[in-house]
C-alpha cells in the first residue's frame, strides 16, 4: 500500500518539482518520512520562519516557471506564510502550497487549539486561503490529497499563473491511499498538458503598421515579458525600429536601460524620463503588463491619454487587456509568441534615427544618466552612493534582490540595469523582509551566478534568519544592509514628526558573525564596491552593514 505521504511526494516529483521549503509542524512533519525516502530525487529546504519559505517558493517560481513548493502547518502556514503567498499572488508567480488543518486526527469539532477545520472553536483556513490564491481545495480523503495536488500544479501554471493550495485534513496524511477507491487516480501529465491561444497575425500586423506610421510609439514592457523569456526579442524590434521602451517595476531591467531606446521604469517612484517619454508618445503597444496605478502616476491623466494616444494591449489574459485603461485594440497571447510575430512581419527602420533623437533630448532634459552627489553625515553614506557602486559592480553574471523602502526607491529611479533579467524585485506586495530569502533563492536556482541582496535595516531585521539556511545550504550570498537606523520611507514622509519610525542602532556585521556568517561594516562612499568585491571573494553568506545617514530622504528619487 502507499500511503498519502508517499504519493503527495511522488506527484510533486512527477510534476517537475524539484524541491520544497518548509518550517514543518504537525501534518506536514508525518510526510518528512517520505520525503526522506525520495532524498536523492528530491531536496527539502528547511527554513527559519515561514515567511522566509514561502517567498523562496514564490521566488522559485518567478525563476523557473515552475511552481514553487511550500510547505507549511496550517495556522502557521496560512498568516506568516502568507506574506510570500500573496507576493505569488500579485505578481502572477507559479507556487504550490501544501498545508493542513491541524485538528489533531478529527478533534476539529470540539476546538482543539489551532485547529483550522472552519468549526466553531476553529479558524476557516480555507477561508483565508481562497482570498489569496487562485485554487485552493480542502481534501478530506488519501484521494482526495493526490488529486487535489495535482490539480494545484495545473492551476499554478495556467495563465494567469500565481499560487494554489492544497489543504489537508490532518490525519490523511498518514493514511494509505486506497486502491479501488471509486474516484480512480491517474498520472499527472495528462492534466497538465496545455496549448497557449495561437497568436492573430492579422491583429499583429495592424501592430505592426501602427508602430511603422507612428511618430513616437512606446513599448511599455511588463511582468509578463520576462515570464516568457522574451527580452531578446523586444531588444531586437526596439532597436531596429527606435521605439522606446519603458517597464513596469517588476519588469525592470527586462532591456538593457543603457540603450539609445530605454528609458526606464515608469512611476511615482520610477524615474521621470520614462513617465515624460510616455506621456509624448503617439502610439503605446503594452506587453505582458497590467497599467496598474502605481506605475502610472495613479493613473496620472497627462500621461497615458485614451482617445489621444492609440492603445494597444497584448496579455495572456484576456481579461488584463483593457482592464486599467479601455484600449484600440487588444491581443490575447503569450508575450514571447507575440513579439517573435511582430519581430517577423515588415517592421521598418527608416523612423528610428527621428525616434532616438527625440529620446535623447527627453533624456538630456530629465538627467537620465546622472545620479546626484548628495551629501551625507560624516561616517555614514547616502542612498546614492550605494546606487553608484551597484552601477561600477554589476555584471553579466550578477543578480541583485530588492526589498523595500528608501533604498529600492533610490534603486529603481537611478540604477540602469545593464544585463536583462538581473534585477529580481518584490512586484506584488512589496513587503519589508521579501529580499534577503529572495537572493537565498536566486542562488539555489542559479547556483553558478553571484547574488547579492539589497535591503534597509528594517526590511532585514525581519528576515535576517535566512543567514541560517544560508549557513545550511552552502549558498554564497552577500546581504548588503543599507543601515538608516529605522523606517526611512515612513520617517521621510512624517516630516519632523518621529514617531514609531527610528530604530536603535544595530551592528548587523557582529548579528551576522552570530550566524556563522562573515560580515563587514562601511561607512564611506569608496569602501562600498571594494566591500562588495571582497564579500563574493569570501565565499559563503557575507554580510555587508553599510551606514547610510538618516537624513538622506528617499523624495528626491521621486517623480512627483
Amino acid at each position: 500500500m502507499t500511503k498519502t505521504s508517499q504519493a503527495l511526494v511522488q506527484t510533486m516529483i512527477d510534476a517537475g518539482a524539484q524541491r520544497a521549503f518548509t518550517l514543518p509542524g504537525l501534518g506536514i512533519t508525518w510526510t518528512l518520512d517520505a520525503f526522506h525516502e525520495k532524498k536523492d530525487e528530491f531536496d527539502v529546504i528547511l527554513t527559519r520562519t515561514e515567511q522566509i519559505a514561502s517567498v523562496m517558493a514564490q521566488v522559485t517560481g518567478r525563476l523557473t516557471g515552475r511552481p514553487g513548493v511550500f510547505m507549511g502547518q496550517g495556522p502557521f502556514a496560512s498568516t506568516i506564510g502568507g506574506f510570500g503567498i500573496l507576493e505569488a499572488y500579485f505578481s502572477g508567480s507559479p507556487m504550490v502550497i501544501l498545508t493542513e488543518t491541524s485538528d489533531y486526527d478529527g478533534f476539529g469539532q470540539y476546538g482543539v487549539y489551532q485547529t483550522m477545520t472552519g468549526d466553531y472553536g476553529g479558524a476557516d483556513i480555507q477561508s483565508m486561503l481562497k482570498g489569496m490564491t487562485k485554487y485552493s481545495t480542502y481534501a478530506t480523503e488519501p484521494q482526495d490529497a493526490v488529486y487535489g495536488l495535482q490539480m494545484a500544479f495545473k492551476h499554478a501554471t495556467l495563465p494567469r499563473s500565481g499560487p494554489a493550495a492544497v489543504i489537508m485534513k490532518s490525519g490523511i496524511v498518514r493514511q494509505d491511499v486506497p486502491e479501488d477507491a471509486r474516484a480512480k487516480l491517474y498520472p499527472i501529465d495528462g492534466y497538465l498538458a496545455y496549448t497557449p491561444p495561437v497568436v492573430d497575425k492579422s491583429a499583429i500586423e495592424k501592430i505592426a503598421t501602427l508602430i511603422n506610421e507612428a511618430k513616437n510609439p512606446a513599448i511599455i514592457a511588463g511582468n509578463g515579458v520576462l515570464a516568457a523569456n522574451a527580452t531578446k526579442t523586444l531588444h531586437a524590434i526596439a532597436e531596429k525600429t527606435g521605439a522606446m521602451v519603458a517597464t513596469s517595476y517588476n519588469a525592470k531591467g527586462c532591456v538593457d536601460e543603457t540603450a539609445d531606446f530605454a528609458v526606464g521604469m515608469m512611476g511615482t517612484w520610477g524615474c521621470k524620463t520614462a513617465n515624460r517619454s510616455v506621456a509624448s508618445a503617439d502610439v503605446i503597444i503594452m506587453v505582458g503588463v497590467s497599467m496598474g496605478p502605481d506605475y502610472t502616476r495613479f493613473r496620472d491623466a497627462d500621461m497615458i491619454r485614451p482617445g489621444d494616444q492609440t492603445l494597444v494591449q497584448i496579455d495572456i489574459d484576456p481579461r488584463n487587456a483593457g482592464w486599467v485603461y479601455p484600449v484600440d485594440l487588444a491581443v490575447t497571447a503569450d508575450a514571447a509568441d507575440a513579439l517573435q510575430a511582430l519581430s517577423e512581419t515588415s517592421l521598418k527602420s527608416d523612423s528610428r534615427d527621428q525616434r532616438v533623437k527625440h529620446i535623447a533630448k527627453i533624456k538630456d532634459e530629465t538627467g537620465y544618466n546622472a545620479v546626484p552627489d548628495l551629501p551625507a553625515a560624516q561616517g555614514s553614506v547616502h542612498h546614492v552612493d550605494v546606487v553608484k557602486a551597484f552601477q561600477k559592480f554589476l555584471g553579466p553574471d550578477d543578480y541583485l534582490t530588492l526589498d523595500a523602502g528608501a533604498n529600492r526607491i533610490w534603486t529603481t529611479n537611478s540604477l540602469r540595469i545593464k544585463h536583462p533579467g538581473q534585477l529580481v524585485v518584490p512586484g506584488g506586495i512589496g513587503g519589508m523582509g521579501w529580499g534577503p530569502p529572495a537572493a537565498a533563492a536566486v542562488k539555489l536556482v542559479h547556483p553558478d551566478k553571484r547574488v547579492t541582496s539589497l535591503a534597509g535595516d528594517g526590511g532585514f531585521s525581519t528576515s535576517m534568519q535566512v543567514l541560517s539556511t544560508c549557513i545550511q545550504q552552502d549558498l554564497s550570498v552577500v546581504f548588503v544592509v543599507s543601515n538608516n537606523q529605522g523606517l526611512g520611507m515612513v520617517r521621510d514622509n512624517t516630516g519632523d514628526n518621529h514617531v514609531a519610525v527610528d530604530f536603535d542602532n544595530v551592528d548587523f556585521a557582529k548579528v551576522a558573525e552570530g550566524f556563522g556568517c562573515r560580515g563587514m561594516t562601511v561607512t564611506q562612499p569608496d569602501q562600498i564596491c571594494d566591500a562588495l568585491e571582497e564579500a563574493h571573494r569570501a565565499g559563503g553568506p557575507v554580510v555587508v552593514n553599510v551606514s547610510v545617514d538618516p537624513e538622506a530622504s528617499h523624495h528626491l528619487a521621486m517623480d512627483a
